[in-house]
Formats: C-alpha cells, structure tokens, sequence
C-alpha cells in the first residue's frame, strides 16, 4: 500500500537513494532540508533514475533544522512514516564533543516528539554500527551488541549514535504506541546519485588522491548505499521488523586491503599499500587530527553478523568490492 514517508535530511548520500528507491516504489516523500536551495540538488539527482519522470510529482520539501522546533508539526501532516535519516557526520573530531552529541541526540527526540505528536506510530531511524562495535569483544557483533562510551574507541560520533539510539528506544519505551525500527549500517559505499555526497566516500577519495604514505591497520564492515536503502524501505513494509536493530553490513575490509584493491583497478594512481605502524600513525596525528581519531582503532577488525537482516528484511548483500568499485567510480569522474 503506497505511504507517504517523511525523510529527513533527504540531501544526504544515503537518504537520496531511499528517496529514489521509495518514489519507484509508489510512495509519496516528503523530504527535509536545512535550506530550499537543496530541494533543486535533490530533484536534479534523483529526475534522471526515476522509473517515470512524473514520479516528481509525488516528493516534495520542508525546511526543518534538527535544533530548532519550528516547521515539524506542519511537516509531519498526512504523514505514515517517519525515516529520521538527518545526523551530523564528522571527518574530525571537534573540540567539544556537544557540537556533534548534542544536535544527534536533541535532533532525534524531536523527530520523535513531532511524530508522536502529529499520531505518526511508525518510525525507522538510521543509526549505524558505531552504536554497537565500540567494545570489546570475541565473535562478531550482533544487534544486542551496544557501544560503550567510554571505550578509548568512542569518539564524538561514535557516542553522537549511540546516544540518539538509546534516547530512541527510550522514547518508545515511554510511548508505547511507537513502532520503531533501527537501520545500522557500517561504511557506506556504493554508487552516489550526483556528485553531492559530502564526507560519504572521503575514505575512498583519501585512498585514490595518495594523501597518505602508508596505509593504518584498520578494519571496516562494508555495505553498497543501495542495500541499506533497500533495508529502509523493507523495514517499513513488514510488521516483523518493528522493535529491532538491523547491522547492514557485508564483510570488514581493511585499509590495506581496500588500498591494494584499488592499486591494482587504478594502476596510474600512487595509492599507498604498505601498513604504517603505529608510531608513526601517533607522530602524523599531531599534524592531522583526522589521524589522531582513528587512533584507538588501529589493529581492529570489527565482524558483523547480518542474518537479522538476511532472514527478516530479505536482503541479499553486495559484495564490498563491487561496492568498493561503485565508490571508487563516482570519485574518479571528479577527476
């Protein structure tokens, strides 16, 4: 049954393609945006990929702010579903953790406050592994894994997710008439819809454009934007994913091994392949600070498992590499 899905932050990389993903599939989106001049760039991205150019008539816009009140009542009117996409995403770490903590958290309350406001029940609210890997632990994570926030790993983001999820399912418990589902993908590929994907694949562009001598021993769970947009929309549509989390990811590749992946695809590049060690990782933080946060993680390779999603939401996964190889095409064509 078509629905009418209100999306916020639909000009992020993975919110353009649920957006795309739900207009094909007969839905109504009402897309949230910081300022009007982003509802063009979305409309641009997502006009050519339309199954019929006048799917357009079904999106429309909302300007909306995460701290601010003001629009959401109006935003959230004839609305079925809230997909709360909108978070802020760091490529360093602040020099107050609220700049980031804060807006996450606050932010989401008051989607949810809005929404449960407005009679809105259902509520699929992207998170993202960080809430779950940031521990210790034998085996691979799974959805009852939570991060620890005071784990040397936990960075500003990491607690920003973690934080917003747990006031999620707060919430909900306190308003039981809330059907929540959490969406928690690891790093994100795949092929962008334009060229407005902001800090998305800056793995990748870091990689491709040699910025680094050597490679940090760093592992990733992987995932194709495509797959997590498909487990978006799958969560709206079955019942049996209300009141759980979902990992999307497909495998954990390290830096090295995405650095040699694409060194071989790319042989004109001077990508880097060789592992750095991690003293030398200590002395370059000092100079980038993008450096210095992923220091805590050096030597750890997370595993995940995603047979929730397999066996619940029905998702057959892309490999990494072919997601790998989607990335790596957007960020070549800017080249």
């Amino acid at each position: 049954m078509p629905k009418t899905v209100l999306l916020t932050g639909i000009s992020g990389f993975i919110a353009k393609r649920i957006a795309l993903d739900l207009l094909n599939a007969g839905h109504t989106v009402r897309g949230s945006v910081r300022s009007d001049g982003r509802a063009d760039e979305v409309r641009a991205a997502i006009r050519p990929l339309l199954d019929d150019p006048a799917v357009l008539d079904r999106l429309g816009f909302v300007v909306l702010d995460l701290t601010q009140d003001g629009g959401w009542s109006d935003a959230m009117a004839g609305v079925d579903v809230l997909m709360h996409t909108a978070s802020p995403f760091p490529m360093t770490q602040p020099s107050d953790e609220d700049q980031i903590i804060r807006p996450a958290v606050d932010g989401t309350l008051r989607a949810l406050q809005a929404a449960q406001s407005a009679g809105v029940t259902r509520v699929i609210l992207t998170s993202s592994v960080v809430a779950i890997e940031a521990k210790d632990k034998a085996g691979p994570y799974t959805e009852a894994d939570w991060s620890d926030t005071t784990h040397p790993k936990s960075s500003a983001y990491y607690k920003s997710k973690t934080l917003a999820e747990r006031a999620a399912w707060d919430f909900v418990e306190a308003h039981p008439e809330m059907k929540l589902t959490t969406i928690n993908p690891a790093l994100v590929l795949g092929m962008p819809l334009d060229q407005h994907y902001g800090t998305s694949l800056s793995l990748i562009e870091r990689i491709l454009g040699g910025k680094d001598p050597m490679m940090p021993d760093i592992g990733f769970g992987v995932v194709d934007v495509a797959d997590i947009s498909a487990m978006h929309i799958a969560a709206m549509d079955r019942d049996e994913a209300i009141g759980k989390r979902f990992i999307g990811s497909n495998g954990t590749m390290t830096m090295p091994r995405i650095a040699q992946h694409l060194a071989a695809r790319f042989p004109d590049r001077k990508i880097a392949t060789r592992i750095a060690p991690k003293f030398m990782l200590r002395v370059l933080s000092l100079f980038d600070p993008s450096i210095k946060t992923v220091l805590p993680a050096i030597g750890r390779t997370p595993h995940f498992d995603n047979s929730r999603a397999r066996d619940i939401l029905g998702i057959t996964f892309t490999a990494p590499l072919e997601a790998i190889d989607r990335a790596a095409a957007a960020v070549m064509s800017q080249r």
